[in-house]
């Protein structure tokens, strides 16, 4: 049988991360954190396969924060980052061109919320796969 992945959610809406969750929890074990520094204390000493992560908590973009801390982590840097943000709709900013600006923060995908169930766990899927294309193989 082969083991769940794992997926760390990092959000500070306790009603949005229970219904992310509930979806989540279909394919993967999901741990939550509802600040950064809960996030960051997660991430260091837990493996993820994924991480969920909001972009406006606490003071301000904190979550833009974390990514660019994951980002220079010489352990974290190769997980994948989804952002599940409803920043767009609160500033009117605009990615040209693409989901993600490159300026904006190091992540591999960005969706709006409210975020469909099946866009969700397609987007995780494919992150998750994409990281282990990435891997070496393992030596058993």
């Amino acid at each position: 049988m082969t083991e769940r992945k794992k997926v760390l959610i990092v959000d500070d809406d306790p009603d949005f991360v229970a219904g992310i969750r509930a979806i989540l929890d279909r394919e993967y074990d999901t741990t939550v954190a509802y600040n950064p520094r809960d996030g960051w204390d997660a991430l260091k000493s837990g493996r993820y396969d994924l991480l969920c992560l909001d972009i406006m908590m606490g003071r301000g973009a904190e979550g833009v924060m974390l990514a660019r801390k994951i980002r220079r982590d010489r352990e974290l840097r190769e997980m994948p980052v989804l952002i599940i943000t409803g920043l767009r709709e609160q500033i009117a900013f605009l990615f040209p061109g693409q989901a993600v600006h490159p300026g904006f923060v190091p992540v591999d995908e960005l969706v709006e919320k409210p975020v469909e169930p099946d866009l969700l766990l397609q987007k995780a899927a494919a992150l998750i796969a994409a990281r282990e294309a990435r891997q070496p193989a393992r030596v058993p």
